[in-house]
């Protein structure tokens, strides 16, 4: 089957953003809302960093909504992407930001550990990319739904054993709905990033030097939001099962590896 949707046809009115408290997710909201989307967020414990969120989106005269959602408290949870485009009138963009994970060697980790990272990492993504997309079929007007991955979707790194894996299955998990979903005008594809700025990674905000990177620097969670703003928009609408990588050239040096690069003397023949 053809899909008869095109980038003329496609026009995002209504977004959820899971995690839009803080970090890349606000970063995220408020970029959509800056191209006239309405958007609404989720959160787990940061109450006040959502409605911070929403705040900054209805100054640029967007609706925002926002709601409590707990990823290890399935399959419930995902009821969130419901209620939210209750609220806003429908959905038209899903972004999975909400992750989390563990700086614990592979022979120590503990099984309920494991499991916190993939049911927040990957069987909270499926799940509301699924709610997303039934709604989105249903709409009849196509749909994007992006995924926050991670640069370790695609290379490892020692003490991430959860997260790695539930990156790289959210990242073959993109591929198979955007082979699925294709027929309905509905676009998926993941964002990779590298070391943000965020305080998932302890840094609130600050760009930090990072002389083992090529781009020598953190990223500012502003530039994965540009990313996923297009990836959001009409313009995107031949491009579906992608992942981007969005990591200063972190993954051509190894990421495991970058972290102990002391200067710049590697950039000399």
């Amino acid at each position: 089957m053809t899909s008869p949707f095109t980038d003329s046809t496609f026009v995002p009115r209504t977004a959820v953003v899971t995690g839009g408290d803080s970090g890349i997710g606000r970063a995220v909201a408020v970029a959509l809302a800056g191209t006239g989307i309405d958007v609404g967020v989720t959160y787990n414990r940061d109450k006040d960093g959502a409605d911070a969120t929403v705040q900054e989106i209805r100054q640029l005269a967007c609706a925002a909504f926002s709601t409590h959602m707990d990823l290890t408290d399935l399959p419930g949870a995902a009821d969130a992407v419901d209620t939210l485009a209750g609220q806003l009138g429908g959905i038209d963009v899903l972004v999975n930001c909400s992750g989390t994970g563990t700086a614990t060697p592979f022979l120590d980790l503990d099984y309920d550990s494991w499991r916190e990272v993939l049911s927040v990492d990957v069987d909270g993504a499926f799940l509301c990319s699924q709610r997303a997309a039934r709604l989105m079929v249903e709409q009849g007007r196509g749909g994007r739904i992006v995924n926050i991955t991670s640069v370790h979707e695609h290379l490892p790194k020692v003490g991430a054993a959860p997260y790695c894996a539930a990156k790289a299955g959210l990242g073959g998990l993109t591929q198979v709905m955007a082979l699925e979903l294709a027929q309905h005008g509905i676009t998926v594809n993941s964002v990779a990033p590298g070391e943000i700025s965020t305080p998932m990674t302890g840094q609130e905000g600050e760009i930090n030097a990072r002389p083992g990177v090529p781009l020598g620097r953190t990223g500012d969670a502003r530039e994965i939001a540009s990313v996923v703003a297009f990836l959001a928009s009409a313009t995107s609408s031949y491009m579906t099962g992608a992942s981007l990588v969005v990591d200063g050239g972190m993954a051509l040096m190894g990421p495991q590896a970058v972290q102990f690069v002391p200067d710049d003397s590697w950039r000399n023949v």
